[in-house]
């Protein structure tokens, strides 16, 4: 899981720092002094997918509640605090977790138990859904994950295209890269996530996808080509 500590106190954020890098299943991210800084990190298009997020309340110029209102999609959130007072307006967006400052490892390691076993029952509904709920204009369309051929960014939407038909919702890259199963799709470029199962082809720098409607060739970010190697099911020489 990838993490990211937001906190104004230097020495605060560096002891869950230290209980983070002797923690087996984390891996901090990034560590940021204020909320307005982790926002412009989550914002790039190309930043690290993000599981959990430890953040203090009481920091200047955005509040934690301030910075937990400014997203659209949450992480999993472990609030650490100085004060109890902030605990009943958090758990309104659902965090996992509660501490008081001090923290103590053990405390934080009961923390983390409830972070794992809601990111393993999340993966595990993950791998066993075979469709999803798309709103369109009024309604809730259903759309198999076979059926989805690659996924477009458009300005701020994303545009899901499927053998018949494209559905345009509002929501990030990012945000709908977390959102569909890993084993089934893959980010190939800032712009696209495709079905690997649908690619036909595999280029120098694209790959490509047929269907019925035609053929559509997708460009291979630099950053990305690796991991989709790795994917694949290679044999070579």
């Amino acid at each position: 899981m990838n993490c990211i500590i937001i906190d104004d106190d230097k020495l605060s954020r560096r002891i869950i720092e230290e209980f983070v890098d002797k923690t087996e299943g984390i891996n901090l991210v990034g560590s940021y002094d204020s909320a307005v800084a982790a926002i412009n990190y989550l914002s790039k298009s190309d930043s690290e997918p993000i599981h959990l997020i430890f953040l203090d309340i009481e920091m200047p110029e955005m509040s934690g509640i301030d910075f937990l209102k400014s997203l659209d999609e949450l992480p999993q959130i472990i609030i650490y605090s100085s004060k109890e007072k902030y605990a009943l307006e958090s758990y309104e967006f659902d965090v996992t977790d509660y501490l008081l400052k001090p923290v103590q490892y053990g405390r934080f390691i009961k923390a983390m138990n409830r972070v794992k076993e809601r990111f393993e029952k999340k993966e595990k509904v993950a791998t066993e859904s075979t469709e999803i709920f798309i709103k369109n204009n009024s309604s809730l369309v259903r759309v198999k994950y076979d059926d989805i051929l690659w996924i477009e960014a458009l300005e701020n939407y994303v545009v899901l295209n499927t053998f018949r038909d494209k559905y345009t919702i509002h929501f990030t890259m990012k945000a709908i890269s977390e959102k569909m199963p890993s084993d089934k799709f893959i980010r190939i470029h800032r712009s696209f996530i495709v079905n690997l199962s649908k690619i036909k082809v595999i280029e120098d720098n694209s790959i490509v996808i047929k269907y019925d409607g035609g053929t559509k060739v997708i460009p291979i970010g630099k950053s990305y080509k690796d991991k989709l190697m790795n994917d694949i099911n290679l044999i070579t020489k």
